[in-house]
């Protein structure tokens, strides 16, 4: 039997819009509708399998209705640029999926649906109406279904005779009746004023149509309906008129014409890269089947196992160059087990199983040799997962997942299945479609797995000449081979070497954090007159804003607000405030850091072993977790305390700090090229005296500690682009002061200004940004019509090179001192990197040399027009040596 499946184009892209974040690709074109529309359209052809396909647009703002009343769908606001854009869009992909469209000059996409709806009900064919629009239900028959779609576009509600008759009491038809009555405010129609659905609905129940009603005026009760009906006689007639759906439009499109046969797979996956759908790519039938089984790719491998006993015929595969994958179970490198490897050069994919691998000799020793070549994925997961289990990895030649980051730093943390989207014939699932996700995650059959982990070693084969050639296209390939990749090998010895954790101090800390947080819970319960729950939200705004009677500064859904924003907003109208902050942070200490920490000492080691994240961050800042060691709050003393725990491993060593001072500044200076600023560090003035004796025009002796604390927020939140309002909450002074002060460090600092404005415009110009050392930042939202959105982009597209750029400088720093240990012969080890800061292990007698080789190494990094600067401390432990 025939299936019409009629979409309402319009009414699919402005719910899919609305319901989605304004995402939009790497070279700023918006896709969240064309997203949400895809996803809906690949549901309904999976599950409805329709015979016949057609979606309907409205051709324009002014259609036949207009006619009979001007203001017709008069309250809609514009339609954003940003959803206008993506029309053209959905229309390319309907053309990709060879899927018929149409739209009609004076008519809406439910005149289209409606006609087509009556022809094939005429025809005795099923269809099925997809829409978010509810005026469509008068459209249901026997044949006819309409499918209402749910949050956003991701569900779907359908409707038959039975449904429509469940949940109103009516027939199909009567829907009009219903509108006339209630009218529409998404629509502006008008309806009788003071009749909503229920009083609509049990009007119907009675006597069944806007006519009937209107006819037995005299017999429904209440005064103020009865008035309200008499006076708007024409407004019911005129809103049910402009609720009927049209069935005999002029539309000369068949039915027999929307015959739909299925997709080319080709232009579908062109248009979804365009788009970057990365996570839609496995799901294009031709590719690849959700089993991970079948394929119909241009460019075939053939996927062999390596078993126990047939090693010896596989010895001449281990080639070089050759794309290899290390495949793990779960995500923690530290931690995960092995679960075996892909190997793949020139159409030939291999899956080697763990236990055949680590007893394959001449696997091992292909492993460790530096001379064959390897292109890996991710070089500093394989080699520390590999260490972890005794096994060497040397020869890695390029890293797609640091070359991908940097193509498009916004992409967090791809897998393989993302960059084969993007540059593979071969098709490869992401990891959850093979696993699981979260409880269901688990290991598949054998045969499933290999097929998984030798497909991504063939897509790696076919990404890497490809990605290589986009990277060097982009000036991106020194920043690759020279920072990035052999950054990686040098966190990759940070993790594994790791930092020695003094446990009985951490246990000491929590029970001095106990002993205070029960003083201070002593004293809120004193100033509250009574004993609650402090870690309820719910109990704590009884007492603040029912006992105490302090002002309710923000509502949420479950009552006023207790955030930390709140509470500090309030801690002048009360001394508790200041008690409850201060208990909080100690209970988040006690929690996160001693208690996290704690549970990432490593049993073996005596060590936490943090991961240090290199392709995460847009500025090319590095981050660590599990555990985070560069979050650990050091304004507050008993959080500083924490850093006491961070020892040497070696009994007799020293832990050295080494700090850059001001980098951003200085980078700042350098990109700018402002003459007071450049004068200023060349000095080695301090910066933030000297930019307040430039501001107040006055000596150096005449600043005053307000004063240097003014100019150093204006310093620091120059570099972010910091607005008037922004300083003003700052420094607690008024939005007009603040602006003044703006205003006057850019009469000062007139580079400064100058390259805020010319770095936006070329930000404008370009689609992106750059550091020093070319690292790129696309800002899609530099050209948004939301102000906010924009603003934001300028913010970023002012910041990113700078501290982008420090950023770099402090990764070569790290990567010449791993060099410079290990040509001097040095036992001193490099442990961590905490924003500008480096910290090492160093024996008694290499401390001199480290004390000076340090602050040499990080100065020299990269040449400035101001001299870098850094600080060097040491102690017996982390603490100490701050």
């Amino acid at each position: 039997m025939s299936h019409l499946v009629l979409i309402d184009g319009n009414s699919i892209a402005n719910r899919a819009f609305y319901a989605l974040p304004l995402l939009s690709t790497s070279a700023g074109l918006h896709t969240n509708a064309v997203l949400g529309f895809t996803t809906m359209l690949l549901k309904v052809l999976e599950e409805m399998k329709p015979t016949h396909v057609l979606v309907a647009f409205d051709a324009g703002k002014v259609v036949f209705r207009h006619s009979e009343f001007a203001e017709y769908k008069g309250g809609r606001s514009k339609t954003p640029p940003e959803l206008s854009e993506q029309f053209p869009l959905i229309r390319e992909l309907l053309d990709a999926f060879s899927i018929r469209r149409f739209e009609l000059e004076g008519y809406e996409a439910d005149d289209i649906i409606g006609t087509l709806t009556l022809r094939a009900d005429e025809n005795n064919w099923k269809t099925t109406v997809i829409t978010g629009d509810k005026d469509m239900l008068q459209l249901v028959s026997d044949n006819v279904s309409v499918a209402l779609t749910r949050k956003g576009v991701s569900e779907i509600e359908m409707y038959t005779p039975k449904e429509i008759e469940e949940k109103y009491g009516l027939k199909p038809l009567q829907i009009i009746d219903l509108k006339g009555l209630m009218g529409d405010s998404s629509d502006n129609i008008p309806g009788v004023p003071g009749v909503g659905e229920k009083t609509a609905l049990k009007l119907l129940h009675e006597y069944g149509s806007v006519e009937a009603v209107l006819d037995n005026v005299d017999k429904i009760s209440g005064k103020k309906l009865q008035e309200n009906l008499r006076e708007n006689v024409d407004k019911a007639k005129l809103s049910k008129a402009l609720a009927t759906i049209m069935r005999d439009a002029p539309v000369e499109v068949n039915v027999e014409e929307t015959s739909y046969q299925g997709y080319e797979a080709d232009p579908v996956v062109d248009f979804f890269k365009k788009m970057e759908f990365k996570s839609l790519l496995p799901k294009v039938k031709g590719t690849a089947t959700a089993e991970g089984g079948e394929v119909t790719e241009a460019a075939p491998f053939s996927f062999e196992v390596v078993e126990e006993g047939q090693t010896s015929q596989f010895a001449d595969k281990l080639t070089s160059p050759m794309a290899f994958y290390v495949e793990m179970d779960g995500e923690n490198y530290h931690h995960a087990p092995i679960l075996g490897f892909g190997l793949a050069a020139d159409g030939v994919a291999l899956y080697v199983p763990w236990d055949v691998a680590k007893e394959w000799t001449a696997f091992r020793e292909w492993l460790a040799d530096e001379s064959r070549e390897k292109w890996v994925f991710d070089g500093k997961r394989d080699t520390v997962g590999l260490a972890w289990h005794g096994l060497e990895l040397a020869g890695i030649r390029f890293d797609s997942y640091l070359a991908s980051y940097l193509l498009n730093a916004a992409e967090s943390s791809p897998q393989v299945a993302d960059i084969a989207a993007h540059y593979a014939e071969i098709r490869v699932l992401p990891d959850e479609e093979v696993y699981g996700k979260g409880a269901k995650r688990i290991v598949p059959e054998s045969d499933v797995l290999s097929e998984h982990v030798a497909r991504k070693a063939a897509a790696l084969w076919q990404c890497v000449p490809r990605i290589r050639t986009e990277v060097e296209a982009s000036r991106l390939d020194e920043l690759l081979k020279r920072i990035e990749e052999p950054l990686s090998l040098v966190l990759a010895a940070m993790e594994k070497q790791g930092v020695k954790v003094n446990e009985s101090r951490l246990q000491q800390m929590g029970e001095e954090l106990d002993a205070q947080l029960e003083k201070l819970t002593e004293q809120i319960y004193e100033l509250a007159g009574t004993s609650f729950n402090i870690n309820s939200p719910k109990q704590l705004g009884e007492i603040l804003f029912d006992k105490l009677d302090l002002p309710v500064l923000k509502k949420t859904k479950t009552g006023p607000s207790t955030s930390a924003d709140v509470l500090e907003k309030l801690a002048p109208y009360h001394p508790i405030i200041e008690v409850i902050l201060h208990y909080r942070q100690l209970g988040k200490l006690r929690s996160t850091y001693i208690e996290g920490l704690t549970k990432e000492i490593h049993p073996g080691t005596g060590k936490v072993h943090t991961l240090f994240n290199q392709a995460t961050t847009a500025t090319g800042r590095l981050s660590s977790t599990e555990p985070n060691l560069q979050n650990i709050p050091i304004r507050l003393e008993e959080g500083r305390k924490i850093r006491e725990a961070f020892i040497p491993s070696e009994e007799g060593w020293y832990i050295l700090a080494a700090d850059y001072s001001q980098i951003e500044l200085r980078v700042l200076a350098h990109i700018s090229g402002d003459e007071n600023l450049i004068d200023a560090f060349q000095k080695d003035m301090d910066i933030h005296t000297r930019t307040a004796m430039d501001v107040f025009g006055v000596a150096q002796e005449e600043v005053t500690s307000l004063m240097r604390r003014q100019a150093k927020a204006v310093n620091f939140g120059i570099v972010y682009g910091i607005s008037d309002y922004g300083l003003s909450q700052n420094l607690n002074i008024t939005r007009k002061e603040a602006g003044e002060f703006i205003e006057r460090y850019f009469a000062v600092f007139s580079g400064v200004k100058k390259y805020m404005e010319d770095i936006v415009q070329q930000a404008k110009q370009d689609g992106y940004v750059t550091t020093l050392l070319h690292r790129r930042r696309y800002l899609p939202d530099i050209k948004s019509s939301n102000f906010n959105l924009r603003s934001f982009a300028e913010r970023t597209a002012m910041n990113t090179p700078i501290q982008g750029t420090a950023a770099d400088i402090i990764k070569l720093a790290m990567i010449r001192m791993q060099e410079k240990m290990r040509e001097k012969g040095l036992k001193s080890r490099m442990l961590l990197q905490v924003h500008d800061e480096l910290i090492f292990e160093v024996p008694e007698d290499e401390l001199e040399i480290m004390k000076q080789l340090v602050p040499e190494v990080m100065e020299h990094a990269l040449e400035l027009k101001v001299p870098l600067k850094a600080d060097v401390n040491y102690g017996r432990s982390w603490y100490e040596a701050k």
